[in-house]
């Protein structure tokens, strides 16, 4: 059967008392998990969802999320993951552009930009996980799919254009999840994953809650990322996988301090999401004893395409090699190969490959070319055939792990009336690996002060987006063009 939700039909069928999800004191086995899932598609159903029609997701990790997920791919739908701090007019256009049918998420700012989306809403209770799925009748098996039927749609941009949904099929994130628990975390009943991963970005669901439920493994909760609860956790419940993005791995180690943390179960380590400095990976693995292994993936990969795998040696600093199963080189603008020893973007060909963008033909034409992926990531590759990233091609800031795409957080700006022109980069931080940093030219006359439009930015757009440091600016530096040259601007921090 083609359809993501067999997996977990499989593992509950061969593996029914294992816990699947844990939350503290709460747990799911995956009997448990698969009834629940059962009975929510049946929900779906009737309620009139059809396969294909899209359910979109707005959760932090409860163990409500993994219920909503599989239980609308096992209706046959496809889910719209979304960041619960999201604010309306973001959460307006991810249902508008889908085409949502529903929507499942927190009272307030998703209810709100649900109603504004003219989308059925309904309130997802923590505390009431059983009220979820009610007394719907269970669809007895997943609804049969094609392989290359959307599964889920996850929104990403790059620095032009509203976000683009990138459609990924059920194949797509089957294979790649296959590929993770094969060749780089060799998960099985018994482990237990560190799920402080988003589950609604594409590092978590795959890696974290798909790769999980593929293997019979536990995945162990923590709503939000927070340091200490995840120490706490990870020794509470055994962990022996963690996976995190660079921030995470400086964080927990500055929580740890000289504190006695017997993470002796720990066994593996992945970092994705941006460049690890390599003194935090030798202190972290100095402090709890486990080997990091680093790499590559976006949205449109499913994610993982390379990886320092744990059968090779590691190079710090470098993305890795491709998985196998997954074709990766650089190439020039014109999609021929870089010269050997230059610099090239990263183009990747594969199963892993997305669908497409939703309804942007142009786009997904501009992206995919003969099969090829291009990431608009620069890179080199060694003699041995590692990736070593060098420049994101895109502007794309990553804070904290979390994507900020500056032309969204640009348009804000703009609607300001006392905004002429506006340019958003990312700066260096210590904590958050980039900070969100604005240069603004304000209209003749105008006394705005920083602090009052960042308050502006900070009601329209999630918590992680808003400029931390907004500097006026008389003009913008521009090219011949007109081109705004962000270069320049970040010169200026440098």
């Amino acid at each position: 059967m083609t359809n993501l939700a067999a997996n977990l039909a499989a593992t509950a069928e061969k593996h029914p008392d294992a816990v699947a999800i844990k939350l503290d004191d709460f747990e799911l086995t995956y009997a448990q998990l698969r009834d629940a899932a059962a009975k929510f598609a049946g929900k779906l159903v009737a309620r009139g969802i059809k396969p294909g029609d899209r359910v979109a997701l707005s959760q932090p990790n409860l163990p409500t999320f993994p219920v909503i997920f599989y239980g609308a791919l096992w209706a046959g739908a496809t889910v719209i993951p979304m960041n619960p701090l999201f604010k309306p007019r973001e959460i307006e256009y991810y249902l508008s552009d889908s085409g949502a049918s529903i929507m499942f998420g927190m009272a307030g700012d998703g209810e709100a930009g649900a109603q504004e989306a003219g989308v059925d809403f309904e309130v997802v209770d923590p505390a009431n996980p059983a009220a979820l799925v009610g007394d719907a009748d269970p669809l007895p098996e997943p609804v049969d799919r094609a392989p290359d039927d959307t599964a889920v749609i996850l929104y990403t941009s790059g620095t032009t254009g509203r976000p683009k949904g990138a459609e990924l099929t059920h194949h797509n994130l089957d294979d790649n999840c296959h590929m993770v628990v094969d060749q780089l975390i060799g998960t099985e009943p018994g482990d237990v994953i560190m799920g402080c991963l988003p589950l609604f970005h594409v590092f978590g669901l795959t890696c974290g809650l798909n790769a999980g439920v593929l293997s019979g493994a536990t995945l162990t909760l923590v709503p939000r990322f927070d340091p200490a609860k995840v120490l706490e956790v990870m020794q509470r419940d055994k962990a022996t996988i963690f996976q995190g993005v660079p921030t995470m791995y400086n964080a927990m180690l500055t929580a740890a301090g000289d504190g006695e943390i017997d993470l002796a179960s720990l066994r593996t380590c992945c970092s994705g999401g941006a460049a690890l400095p390599g003194e935090v990976m030798r202190q972290f693995e100095e402090r709890f004893g486990a080997k990091i292994l680093e790499g590559y993936g976006l949205s449109e990969t499913s994610p993982v395409a390379s990886f320092n795998l744990p059968d090779r040696p590691r190079k710090v600093g470098s993305i890795g090699v491709p998985l196998k199963g997954v074709q990766m080189r650089l190439a020039e603008r014109d999609g021929s190969d870089t010269p050997e020893g230059e610099v090239g973007e990263i183009a990747i060909k594969g199963d892993l490959i997305m669908k497409g963008y939703w309804n942007k033909p142009e786009a997904t034409a501009e992206a995919i070319r003969d099969g090829w992926f291009f990431s608009g990531d620069l890179a080199t590759k060694d003699d041995d055939g590692y990736f070593f990233i060098v420049d994101r091609a895109k502007d794309m800031i990553i804070r904290g792990g979390y994507n900020v795409y500056p032309r969204e957080v640009e348009e804000v700006l703009y609607e300001h009336p006392e905004v002429v022109e506006a340019a958003v980069i990312g700066i260096p931080h210590e904590h958050y690996g980039e900070e969100v940093a604005a240069y603004v030219v304000r209209a003749p006359g105008s006394n705005l002060e920083a602090d009052t439009l960042t308050d502006w930015v900070k009601e329209r757009v999630a918590a992680y987006k808003y400029p931390r440091t907004i500097t006026f600016i008389e003009a913008l530096p521009k090219g011949a063009t007109g081109k705004i040259l962000k270069r320049e601007l970040r010169t200026t921090q440098s």
